[in-house]
């Protein structure tokens, strides 16, 4: 039996719009094992939560369209085959979403207790007693205190902190074996933060269900992942073990963003060295590698041509021509853990 939950092969998902055609995601590959945390990074715009959406089939078409690829779940299921009818039965109990901001993605009009009813009554056939002892045991596992009279509340009514553990909860209530959370820590403030990043950590490992963490924050990544993919301009750039990317990176663009972040271990933080340049255009994607337009390291080859994905160990790979054999030797400027040369 296999041990992968989740494979997503050559995914290629596009929008339509009176411009022209927008390529948001230009042929997305990789797995996620049972049980495991997986992170994928990258700046605003480059096709992650479009990748993640596709996955639970979030992204309404038209506008959007897969243009091709697969994404088998739990072994046999061609999520990009089903229906609209048969996905509805598929999110909620096998799948749960946290989205980036809990206040719009609640309901104002229905009190907390019902939100969390709902996917019970609609998937397990949960109603009455059943449902409300289920709901104040998913509260209470999310870490909210008097549970019985916040069932009763509405989501104005609580913190954003709050807000997001609601959401957890509901995204819990059917135990689905894979969560995907959408930047759930963005719109919280720093000790929030860590608080449902603690949470998620210990309900990972509770629950052993398979997560998916969409971020652009290192910090969250370190703290929570097994595995990290890096985008870039709709594509994968470098994906391997936590530590593989942490402390051997070998994109560019992995170093631009590892040197983009404070350190605590240098005085003062260190200088703060931003990525120059902008991404590039989707609607016109270039013909080579997407990053050559802000890499310091590009030669002729990598505005001509797109490279494939280098194979370094059995988890870490990366798509960069310097790691082709007849490339000169360059000396990345980030060392061990993202600390810059010199």
């Amino acid at each position: 039996m296999s041990d992968t939950i989740l494979s997503v092969k050559d995914l290629k998902v596009s929008f339509d719009t009176y411009a022209g055609e927008v390529q948001a995601v230009r042929g997305v590959s990789f797995d996620l094992k049972k049980g495991e945390v997986l992170a994928i990074v990258g700046e605003s715009g480059c096709g992650k939560s479009v990748t993640a959406q596709t996955i639970m089939r979030l992204t309404p078409t038209p506008p959007s369209r897969i243009k091709s690829g697969s994404i088998l779940f739990d072994g046999d299921i061609e999520i990009t085959k089903l229906s609209d009818r048969q996905m509805e039965h598929i999110r909620g109990s096998e799948m749960g979403m946290i989205f980036q901001d809990p206040m719009t993605s609640l309901n104002p009009t229905m009190t907390v207790g019902k939100q969390i009813t709902e996917g019970l009554r609609k998937h397990q056939r949960i109603t009455g007693d059943a449902a409300n002892k289920r709901a104040l045991e998913l509260l209470n596992l999310v870490g909210i205190s008097n549970p019985e009279s916040r069932i009763l509340q509405y989501p104005h009514e609580l913190s954003g902190g709050m807000r997001q553990r609601v959401m957890i909860a509901i995204s819990l209530a059917c135990n689905p074996k894979l969560l995907i959370a959408d930047e759930p820590t963005t719109a919280l403030d720093v000790t929030i933060q860590a608080q449902i990043i603690d949470l998620m950590k210990k309900l990972s490992e509770q629950t052993q269900a398979s997560i998916i963490i969409i971020t652009h924050d290192l910090g969250v990544v370190a703290e929570m992942a097994q595995r990290v993919i890096v985008m870039y301009a709709g594509k994968v750039v470098e994906q391997g073990t936590v530590d593989e990317v942490f402390y051997n990176p070998q994109h560019p663009y992995t170093w631009g963003l590892l040197r983009s972040i404070p350190r605590l271990d240098e005085m003062g933080g260190g200088d703060l060295v931003p990525i120059p340049g902008t991404p590039p255009d989707l609607f016109a994607p270039p013909k080579g590698c997407a990053f050559a337009a802000r890499c310091p390291y590009a030669m002729q080859v990598c505005l001509e041509e797109d490279p494939d994905h280098t194979k370094l160990t059995a988890d870490h790979s990366a798509a960069c021509w310097l790691l082709h054999p007849d490339a000169p030797k360059v000396e990345r400027p980030v060392e061990a853990g993202g600390r810059k040369h010199g």
